[in-house]
């Protein structure tokens, strides 16, 4: 029986998306290693951070581009032996593939997109926090919010009293070197109570009260989930203190009393916004306020 070749068209065709696939293929790899590659090569906790927060999820939108491009043309190479000349079936099996490539793009930009910000704060986070280590080779401490406005100008403050920037203190506290971080401010995307998802921003602020001499002023932050479009406002206080207020500040201390049932502690943070805690005696209470770092409950 005689054999029938595929038409001179169709064998370039086939040839062109082996060639394709390969190279698309070849070309997630090499994007997603340079990624890697590049993280590795920077020295500094807070370069990582940076690179990380400006680049990933763009890269990896790369990656699965070049993956969805790959998947067309490996499609596009079914049925390659039994189909000789241009039909109906090659443009049923080329509208295939353009259905298959896109499917395998649009699922990784919605992973991208909604669920690994999520992963992406994490891996953030352990950057931001990573243990610091001075130019004399002394471990640096993190300062607190209190203790950082000591370090910073008018217009660092400024900037995150307005929430657009956030910096970070590290201190060496046997030589005195300071150390200056700066970090996007919490105008940055926050986690949703409903979702799950960091895709909480901010749509609109409004302050319904102005701060006095005596009085803290009030901020309202309203809030919208861009995923399962769910909103939420919070109240802010605008503080009216010094650095010096802080420094004077007596730190509260709990006596013991064994007729306290529960200990309920209201925390208010110009992050997070009030929080609340419970404790089942002064004793948690104590080591909970002494041990609370209100960046890292945010």
């Amino acid at each position: 029986m005689e054999t029938i070749s595929p038409s001179e068209f169709l064998e370039y065709w086939n040839y062109a998306m082996i060639i394709g696939a390969i190279v698309m293929a070849a070309l997630a790899v090499v994007i997603y290693l340079v990624h890697h590659m590049r993280i590795s090569t920077l020295s500094s906790y807070k370069a990582k951070y940076d690179y990380i927060n400006t680049h990933e999820i763009g890269n990896y939108k790369k990656v699965f581009m070049a993956l969805g491009l790959a998947t067309v043309m490996v499609i596009n190479l079914y049925g390659m032996g039994a189909l000789v000349h241009m039909g109906v079936w090659f443009f049923v099996r080329l509208f295939i593939s353009i259905a298959g490539g896109t499917l395998v793009a649009y699922v990784a930009f919605l992973v991208l997109e909604y669920y690994y910000p999520t992963v992406l704060h994490k891996k953030l986070k352990k950057w931001r926090y990573m243990p610091r280590m001075g130019k004399s080779g002394n471990k640096l401490r993190l300062l607190g919010e209190e203790e950082e406005d000591v370090h910073l100008d008018e217009g660092m403050k400024a900037e995150e009293n307005v929430f657009s920037i956030d910096y970070d203190v590290w201190v060496d506290e046997k030589t005195g070197e300071v150390k200056i971080e700066k970090y996007p401010g919490h105008l940055e995307a926050l986690k949703c109570n409903s979702c799950g998802f960091y895709t909480m921003k901010v749509v609109k602020e409004e302050i319904t009260r102005q701060p006095s001499k005596d009085n803290p002023g009030e901020l309202i932050k309203h809030f919208q989930c861009y995923y399962c479009k769910s909103v939420r406002a919070t109240a802010y206080n605008i503080s009216t203190k010094e650095v010096d207020d802080y420094r004077k500040a007596t730190r509260h201390v709990f006596k013991k009393n064994k007729n306290i049932d529960l200990v309920r502690v209201e925390i208010h943070s110009a992050l997070a916004g009030k929080k609340f805690y419970e404790f089942q005696n002064i004793g948690q209470a104590q080591k909970f306020l002494d041990e609370y770092d209100s960046e890292k409950s945010a």
